[in-house]
């Protein structure tokens, strides 16, 4: 029989629950209704509150964490406003599939439902970001209702939220905690033996094919290659798929999607049969009409969601490809030859790209990334906001097995990659972790420069400082809209975290790129890197419609009878129009 005392509160079983579950560390702002949680996690050993400045950052924080591990990660919001913050990083969260816990505080039961200060209805605004949402009212639902958010987190690679009154949290326990049971998702699940016969069939009559591969790729590396050998297929991948099938690879033709590449683009709009392999790839547009596709995702409704399919195969990438294979017959194409001699083509052009023009200003941003990838270490972290810096990330940042690639890829939203270093770090203290921030990004959540310094976390952030929202510019320009509401006034965020104790450099010219790096990579420390970089170097998909050509041509014309001739200069020069 488990027995009150005045030390077994509901937070302390709460805490001692994520303990047995192999929780470490909990992000958050502390606030009063959090102050029986941080009070528990205060006194039990094996835990720590990672203070952070914006409740969106610890959800960021988490969700990075979450990314390295794969294991469950926790964050937390106090009532009202706190709680509020969490739901742009926890959105990032769900939608890239990784296993979080939030803990939305709650007001003091007994206001509920009379309008009480800072009271919201967290149960109904984090439904549409978890897969899990529910009320802890009493303290007899804790452990059972808090192990039910937990495994669902952990099984279904979501996130889940419990929301809990303040009052509840210092309330007597009447039960322990307990242990969860679980520690990770299911490793295999297969498809039924007919719809592997009918996938294979399909494929043996089939002579040009093409490979599609997304994040679902991870653990099915060899698989992949293998089957793209039998069946003489190109990879093309989606971003959240480069880190795993990039390197070494001597189907790999190039990314898809609108930072992606020409070659990728042909090699599947050339094929008579698309194999997609564990990616929900979003963008239809990218998708050829008129083809065969069989997709594999482990979760079924994911299953021709972005483009009709002939054949839907539920199951894991890794073990569905090993039931797949021995059914394939060896093909004979020249679709593959062609397509690696076209990839080949378009990566020397774009590595053509990423030289420096001595003494020039500002620098190419294809150049800062490419020396931030040869001087990184064969292990890095790289997390790169959303906009351009994911676009040169992209093309730029050489994977090996060994080093990650981690960002909004699919949430899209600003400001991830310093708040998302945050968790990574947290995690592997002595790992090199680097972003790659927009200037627009990290000033959008620039107060957690400080988190850095507080928790000695030795990130290194290099700043892609060009003085505008890039990205946003380009979609402007290819609606032939003149560029408005996106310019910053000239900012250097050396000089910011200077003030701020962290160790900085401010670089202006190419020469001044790699002592800089090398420095602030050897720092023993956070640091920050402020470049600045080409504002109209151009990052443009690999197919331009009519519509987006004559949006450009349409934008130059109005810049050169307003007068920005030279901007329009400054394009032509980067001799990007082809």
């Amino acid at each position: 029989m488990f027995k009150k005392t005045p030390l077994t509160k509901v937070a302390d079983v709460f805490v001692e629950t994520l303990l047995k579950a192999g929780v470490r560390r909990v992000y958050g702002v502390a606030g009063d209704s959090l102050n029986g949680l941080t009070d528990a996690i205060r006194s039990h050993e094996g835990i720590d509150w990672q203070m952070v400045r914006h409740e969106e950052v610890a959800a960021f924080a988490a969700g990075g964490e979450a990314q390295i591990s794969g294991k469950l990660t926790v964050c937390a919001g106090s009532c009202g406003p706190g709680n509020l913050h969490l739901i742009n990083g926890l959105h990032d969260c769900h939608r890239s599939r990784v296993p979080v816990l939030a803990i939305a505080a709650q007001i003091p039961s007994a206001e509920l439902g009379t309008n009480y200060f800072q009271e919201t209805r967290p149960e109904q605004i984090f439904l549409t970001c978890s897969d899990f949402c529910e009320v802890i009212s009493t303290p007899e639902q804790i452990p059972r209702v808090l192990a039910i958010a937990m495994r669902t987190a952990i099984a279904k690679r979501c996130v889940a939220v419990i929301v809990i009154p303040g009052n509840i949290l210092t309330a007597l326990a009447s039960a322990p905690a307990i242990d969860l049971g679980i520690d990770a998702p299911a490793d295999s699940i297969l498809p039924s033996a007919s719809s592997l016969a009918k996938a294979a069939t399909l494929l043996n009559t089939t002579k040009k094919i093409t490979i599609l591969a997304g994040a679902g790729c991870a653990e099915a590396r060899e698989e992949v290659l293998a089957v793209a050998e039998v069946l003489q297929a190109p990879i093309i991948t989606a971003l959240r798929g480069k880190e795993y099938l990039e390197y070494d690879n001597p189907y790999f033709v190039g990314l898809n999607g609108l930072i992606g590449m020409p070659s990728a683009y042909r090699a599947m709009h050339d094929c008579d049969t698309l194999l997609m392999l564990g990616t929900d790839f979003p963008y239809s547009q990218f998708y050829p009409e008129g083809i065969n596709v069989i997709q594999i995702d482990i979760r079924g409704e994911q299953l021709g969601r972005r483009t009709r399919i002939d054949v839907g195969l539920i199951g894991d990438v890794k073990h569905t490809l090993r039931a797949l294979t021995p059914l394939l017959s060896p093909h004979k194409s020249s679709h593959l030859k062609d397509s690696v001699k076209h990839f080949q083509k378009i990566r020397k052009e774009l590595d053509d790209r990423a030289v420096d023009e001595p003494g020039k200003s500002p620098i190419h941003p294809q150049f800062l990334t490419k020396c931030i990838s040869d001087l990184a270490e064969e292990d890095a972290v790289f997390l790169c906001d959303v906009g351009t810096p994911t676009t040169w990330s992209a093309r730029y940042l050489r994977m090996n097995g060994k080093r990650r690639l981690i960002g909004s890829f699919n949430h899209g939203t600003m400001a991830n990659a310093m708040p998302q270093a945050i968790g990574v770090q947290s995690l592997e203290t002595a790992r090199q972790v680097i972003t790659l921030s927009g200037d627009g990004g990290i000033s959008m959540l620039l107060g957690d420069l400080l988190t850095l310094r507080q928790l000695d976390l030795h990130v290194k952030v290099v700043v892609f400082n060009n003085g505008a929202l890039g990205f946003v510019e380009q979609e402007m320009k290819a609606a032939g809209i003149e560029t408005y509401a996106t310019e910053f006034k000239p900012q250097n965020f050396a000089d910011i975290a200077s003030g701020a104790g962290i160790k900085s450099w401010r670089v202006e010219t190419p020469e001044q790129v790699e002592p800089a790096l090398r420095e602030a990579f050897a720092h023993p420390g956070p640091a920050v890197i402020d470049v600045t970089v080409a504002r109209q170097e151009l990052s443009l998909p690999p197919t331009i419609t009519l519509a987006q050509a004559a949006g450009f041509n349409l934008y130059m014309l109005k810049a050169m009878l307003h007068g920005d001739g030279h901007e329009v200069l400054d394009m032509a020069k980067t001799n990007l129009w082809r």
